[in-house]
């Protein structure tokens, strides 16, 4: 199942920042739309007026089974009622760290950076999924995406910098940040 995130002139997100964190920016756009589908055209042509990231979820990479565990155990689901606040991080790495082993990509991911253990402490104020791309033609390797209450704005503003500052993120290339809010239908 692909999940596109679609940025626009409507959506049920209204975007309300886009901040290049390193890299290159996407354009600021009004809205964002999330849609599953069991297929993708490509290539995705670019757009001067929105833009579209398409990715996978997949199984868990750089995983032990306990950590799974853990994970399952604490982690809460995407769309919960309460869960008006969200943020789309796509992310690309640089190419040295694709021409590391798995085994070396799992000792800078965990076993030095730590992003599973420091990560469950967030859990599950924040839900939050990760979506692949690379294999895809797009300009991004992952698509992060979380949601949680605005309540728990200024928790996941911690995970993310404490994210950054690990060693992983020596590796990433482009970063963009865009952050929003969930649109409310009034009767």
């Amino acid at each position: 199942m692909f999940r596109t995130f679609r940025g626009g002139h409507s959506g049920g997100w209204r975007i309300t920042s886009i901040s290049p964190v390193t890299g290159e920016p996407l354009p600021f756009v009004p809205a964002l739309s999330v849609t599953d589908s069991e297929a993708i055209s490509l290539p995705l042509v670019p757009s001067r007026n929105a833009w579209r990231l398409v990715g996978v979820a997949s199984s868990l990479r750089y995983t032990e089974r306990s950590e799974k565990q853990q994970l399952v155990a604490v982690q809460a689901g995407l769309g919960r009622i309460e869960a008006t606040s969200a943020a789309l991080i796509p992310i690309r790495k640089s190419q040295a760290w694709w021409e590391l082993t798995q085994e070396e990509r799992r000792r800078i991911f965990e076993d030095k950076s730590h992003h599973i253990a420091s990560s469950l402490r967030f859990l599950p104020a924040i839900a939050r999924q990760l979506y692949h791309c690379r294999d895809l033609g797009g300009p991004f390797d992952f698509l992060t995406w979380f949601e949680f209450a605005p309540a728990d704005a200024e928790l996941f503003e911690e995970l993310v910098a404490m994210l950054r500052q690990t060693e992983e993120w020596a590796y990433v290339e482009r970063e963009v940040d865009v952050r929003m809010v969930k649109e409310v239908l009034s009767a």
